[in-house]
């Protein structure tokens, strides 16, 4: 069964970091593009970032840009998003998903998301003094 378990949320101070994990099991990461999403209480969900995994490629929303990194270790079947500098707003639930096509080539994607293949749980991020 394919699989996909996040973890490393919690509660960070504005301007503070963390390191969330997308860790898969029945499959291989790198055989597979992964995004990240978040829900804030009352929002809609949206795409933060995605790795692609035909060219490597790494791409961001304007919101997050220059403050959160993605990034892969196919020695340990992980994805991770390192995420500084946070802010208030960024409190949500992350959640990180996968397909075996491509997603990531040019852009986040945007709504309508395309049905991906797995999905996890997510992980709560809180910012907040």
């Amino acid at each position: 069964q394919l699989r996909l378990a996040e973890s490393g949320g919690g509660l960070v101070q504005p301007g503070g970091s963390l390191r969330i994990s997308c860790s898969a099991s029945g499959f291989t990461l790198d055989d597979y593009t992964i995004g990240w999403f978040r829900q804030a209480p009352g929002k809609e969900r949206e795409a933060i970032s995605c790795i692609s995994h035909s060219t490597g490629m790494t791409n961001y929303v304007d919101s997050v840009k220059g403050r959160f990194t993605v990034s892969r270790d196919n020695a340990k079947n992980t994805v991770y998003l390192q995420m500084n500098s946070l802010k208030p707003e960024d409190t949500a639930v992350y959640s990180c998903a996968a397909d075996a096509v491509d997603f990531c080539i040019i852009a986040v994607p945007r709504p309508p998301y395309p049905t991906l293949d797995v999905w996890g749980r997510g992980t709560q991020v809180t910012v907040s003094s």
